[in-house]
């Protein structure tokens, strides 16, 4: 048996596909994700990541905190789509969108002149990022739902998929 230099790194990519999780298919993209663009410009950062419960009832975060430029900054739909809800839930205001395909986005708190059936376009003002939901911290959370399952708004506008390196296979010498 061959126990040079060159034999370690074919050993390590061996014991490690060995002990790799055997690949299954991944699952569909959101339907969509392509075309989605992020609802506030510049691109924000996410104050909070998406958490969704084990249960319905239980408590979690079904959606992202992305942080706005300002109070008052514009907030646009991330896709087209069809107003289905304008109103004040609980205390803050919120827009929901219709996507199609059972896809829905919500934004809050957002102020908005839109009234439920106004078509919006990819990039269309849906109204203003009020205060208070992040605390001094102007936000909006964006939350995206398929029928009743929450879905990680991140996922229409990233790619999630985690990156996996692997050793060259033929190291050059020294």
């Amino acid at each position: 048996m061959k126990t040079g230099p060159a034999v370690i790194p074919a050993f390590l990519a061996a014991i490690f596909l060995a002990l790799a999780p055997i690949a299954t298919p991944a699952a569909p993209a959101p339907a969509g994700s392509a075309a989605w663009s992020w609802p506030l410009s510049p691109r924000p950062a996410v104050l909070r990541t998406f958490d969704p419960p084990a249960r319905p009832w239980l408590s979690g975060h079904r959606g992202v905190d992305l942080e706005a430029a300002s109070d008052g900054a514009p907030v646009t739909a991330p896709a087209s789509g069809t107003v289905s809800f304008v109103g004040v839930v609980v205390d803050r205001p919120v827009i929901t969108i219709d996507h199609g395909n059972g896809l829905r986005s919500s934004f809050e708190p957002v102020e908005s002149q839109l009234a439920a059936g106004a078509l919006v376009a990819d990039g269309g003002i849906l109204g203003t990022v009020m205060s208070g939901h992040c605390g001094p911290v102007p936000c909006v959370h964006w939350g995206v739902r398929r029928g009743e399952e929450y879905l990680n708004p991140l996922a229409f506008v990233m790619d999630l998929r985690p990156s996996i390196l692997l050793p060259p296979l033929d190291p050059a010498p020294g």
